[in-house]
């Protein structure tokens, strides 16, 4: 296998998981064997004390009931028992008052313990590889002779020692299984991750249309494909958005560099007056400032896509940019015998940039002044919301209102919704002031709304944070 392939699967998600699966399971196992080990150790020590207490209790009463009149009885059946226990290392022995040795079994081993143990009495004790107990008569009348039954630990030891081989060899088997198995499970589970990528690898910006299945499991893998399906979809309207606005932008520019174009080209065919001139060159400067507006408009929305929008916050009152604003529409408004009213109760302060929401108020008036009749009513209204720490400025115009099915694009860059709307040449604009609208109103963490009204007509409001 090459190194680089090799390096990839080392360092690939599926291997980490299944070295972390085998570590801990091994972990595990390993932890549990010890365990049971550990456990089956402490049984059986427990059950041979048991066993040591039945015997030492059963030779004390063989003791008991012949001694004195049958000493060689009393050896033969205590020789008996050892015997028939050899397999567990079973032996008994006498001891007299003086702790004198008077009788062993004949399998007791050769080894002598220490004279001390003689003094614990009717409980289990240990001593190098045996288990032993001193046991006394109890019956008045019969000398306090000790009593010795032993049993040796080694087969005991033997168990364990099989069991533990017998673990070892499934420890092994195991540590050859699991991370083939762990393998295995962790590519099932990287599985939906590799379809990820590849369908993700797939994708360019010109065709964005596949998206991530989705397995109807809920996991964490589900959610994931639904967070990147989001994302591209995103992306595909982002991408799309871009476009419209790049074709309509240029669209927009190729007019006025058009009509100034067409200007020129008409001043050079032939000689002209100085007046004839001097037209011309105006004609040039209204197309230049129109495509000047054009262009700032549109760096206005570059910037505010991007998250750069300069907004110069400070403390001021909108009352005054709206009274301005009414003053400056004023002469407009008689010549078309348009009414504009306004209502503010009070003086609003707000924290914000004046210079960006004098745009926001001179064109959504602008707006409703263009969308209006002639001898029609333009209100402006500008108060507080306490409740919700809000400035509300709104304008209703008189006009056709909006259709229902233009409201969800109307902020959107070089929409021209209801024909009805655009009433004549001077109505139709860009395009863009709705949208620019927007982007000032939401970087001041604003919202700008357009509803209906029941009498005709519609009105926008914008709220703004106090």
């Amino acid at each position: 296998m090459p190194r680089h392939r090799l390096m990839e699967i080392i360092g690939s998600l599926r291997f980490r998981l299944t070295l972390w699966n085998m570590t801990t399971f091994l972990a595990m196992i390993l932890f549990t064997m010890w365990a049971v080990r550990l456990g089956l150790r402490f049984t059986l020590r427990r059950e041979a004390d048991e066993q040591l207490m039945e015997d030492a209790n059963e030779a004390r009463l063989i003791f008991e009931s012949l001694y004195p009149h049958d000493f060689d009885q009393i050896k033969a059946e205590l020789n008996l028992k050892a015997i028939t226990h050899t397999h567990r290392g079973f032996y008994v022995r006498l001891y007299d008052e003086n702790r004198n040795l008077l009788w062993t079994s004949s399998n007791a081993p050769t080894q002598i313990f220490p004279e001390r143990i003689l003094d614990f009495r009717d409980k289990p004790v240990s001593y190098e590889q045996f288990r032993l107990i001193n046991a006394s008569p109890r019956k008045p009348g019969i000398p306090k002779w000790t009593i010795r039954v032993a049993t040796s630990f080694d087969p005991l030891e033997n168990d364990v020692g099989r069991l533990t081989q017998s673990m070892i060899w499934v420890g092994g088997i195991i540590l050859i299984i699991s991370p083939l198995g762990g393998y295995w499970l962790a590519g099932r589970a990287t599985r939906p991750l590799a379809e990820i990528i590849q369908t993700t690898g797939r994708l360019h910006p010109d065709k964005l249309v596949e998206r991530l299945p989705i397995r109807g499991t809920g996991d964490e893998l589900d959610k994931l494909s639904r967070t990147i399906n989001g994302f591209l979809d995103r992306i595909a309207k982002y991408i799309a958005d871009n476009r419209e606005f790049t074709a309509n932008a240029a669209h927009e520019l190729r007019s006025p560099l058009t009509a100034i174009q067409s200007s020129i080209e008409v001043s050079l065919n032939e000689d002209r007056t100085p007046e004839q001139y001097k037209e011309l060159i105006w004609v040039i400067l209204d197309e230049c400032s129109d495509l000047r507006v054009l262009v700032n408009q549109l760096l206005l929305l570059a910037e505010s896509d991007a998250g750069l929008l300069h907004i110069e916050k400070e403390p001021f009152d909108l009352q005054v940019i709206v009274v301005r604003a009414l003053d400056m529409f004023q002469g407009v408004a008689e010549t078309r015998s348009i009414k504009l009213t306004l209502h503010c109760p009070h003086t609003v302060f707000i924290h914000g940039d004046s210079g960006r929401l004098r745009q926001v108020v001179n064109n959504l008036i602008d707006n409703a002044m263009k969308f209006s009749p002639d001898g029609t009513q333009v209100a402006i209204s500008l108060g507080l919301d306490t409740e919700n720490h809000q400035a509300v400025f709104s304008v209703s115009d008189q006009g056709s209102g909006i259709e229902e099915a233009d409201k969800p694009h109307l902020f959107e860059r070089f929409f021209r919704g209801d024909k009805a709307r655009q009433r004549d040449q001077q109505t139709k604009g860009t395009g863009l002031g709705l949208s620019i609208c927007q982007a000032i109103v939401q970087a001041h963490r604003g919202t700008i709304t357009v509803d209906n009204n029941p009498t005709g007509g519609c009105t926008f409001t914008v709220r703004l944070p106090t």
